[in-house]
């Protein structure tokens, strides 16, 4: 049986990702996280704790799904002291892992980016550890997500509002990346780059923009402001004047586009994942909003912090490459978000 291994595995991407993994293949995951943002699987997973192994928990009748609550960090480290650390603590019989997906990180909203950006930059720490664990151990694959924040902020304000390509990252010729968020998966990139190079890795890094999807956490905007349309808010808030746009992508096909790219790049090329259109806020909070019945008046919050004006991709190179594009449009990816909310809140 094949072994996955998925870091942040009980975070938003990180549980989509290992959701799919167990419905498309019948492989073992092993999925990693501290669950200091991710929720416990029992949240989220339909299969029942069948077992432990020592403080491993198993899912599913099948026990192809493994959980160990831990910062993913002390894992490498058991790893750098014994490479077959699985075998001996756990009896696991794993010789090499076949995909690696590293959605371990310090991630957040805005307020988390802006205001505590040295906790965010501990991403770096993570990231150095887990690519040189890789340049040992040398699994079949490798996923890395990078970030939209990686591109130069001077392409995203309200006077240069660019659609960003791949080729607006060029080592060369460095641009600003967005706080120590934008600059720690920039590094990472680089890493991946050596890696692939230089060790004989497969890697496929993603720059995806901004994911959004049903059972997101209200600490991400798209849910958030649909449990405020659920609940009508009048007047309905904003932060700043709710013209910033960003590229939403519904997590489905985020987790599509994943698979195809890493059939196939394996240098660590970087790529970009999103619809390639711009949405500012307020039309979100108006589809929410008619979704809910109601045409409130829109309130800013001018003191509140909002990033770059425009964020949004050029998905031509994805497409003309890899012959994909994303299929869930902005409405019906809104709307799932919008009944799963009502759904939940009107349960409690």
């Amino acid at each position: 049986m094949k072994t996955h291994l998925v870091s942040g595995g009980c975070g938003f991407v990180g549980k989509n990702m290992v959701k799919r993994l167990f419905k498309t293949t019948k492989d073992r995951i092993i999925f990693i996280d501290d669950l200091s943002i991710g929720t416990h699987p029992s949240t989220w997973l339909d299969e029942p704790l069948t077992r432990k192994i020592k403080d491993i928990e198993v899912f599913g009748k099948e026990e192809r799904l493994l959980f160990l609550k831990d910062d993913f960090r002390n894992t490498l480290h058991n790893f750098g002291q014994d490479p077959h650390w699985f075998k001996t603590k756990y009896d696991l019989d794993i010789e090499k892992f076949q995909d690696v997906y590293h959605f371990a990180a310090i991630v957040g909203g805005r307020a988390k980016i802006d205001g505590d950006p040295i906790m965010v930059a501990l991403d770096l720490s993570i990231d150095a550890e887990f690519f040189y664990w890789i340049s040992r151990h040398k699994p079949a694959r490798v996923l890395y997500p990078s970030s939209s924040a990686a591109y130069p902020v001077d392409k995203q304000t309200e006077d240069n509002q660019v659609q960003l390509k791949e080729t607006d990252i060029d080592f060369n010729n460095m641009g600003q990346p967005d706080m120590t968020y934008g600059w720690s998966k920039l590094t990472g990139e680089f890493l991946a780059k050596i890696t692939a190079k230089h060790y004989d890795v497969n890697i496929t890094c993603i720059r995806p923009f901004s994911g959004y999807g049903e059972d997101q956490d209200y600490s991400y905007p798209v849910p958030a402001i649909a449990k405020r349309a659920v609940y009508k808010e009048d007047p309905f808030e904003v932060w700043g004047t709710g013209l910033q746009g960003r590229d939403f992508v519904h997590i489905d096909d985020v987790i599509d586009c994943i698979h195809v790219a890493m059939d196939k790049i394996h240098d660590g090329t970087a790529i970009n994942i999103g619809m390639g259109k711009l949405t500012n806020f307020q039309e979100i909070i108006g589809v929410f909003c008619e979704f809910a019945g109601y045409n409130p008046p829109i309130k800013q919050l001018l003191d509140k912090p909002v990033g770059v004006h425009s964020r949004y991709c050029n998905m031509d190179w994805v497409k003309e490459n890899l012959g994909w594009e994303a299929k869930i449009s902005i409405r019906e990816g809104m709307k799932r978000v919008y009944d799963a909310v009502a759904a939940k809140e009107l349960k409690n």
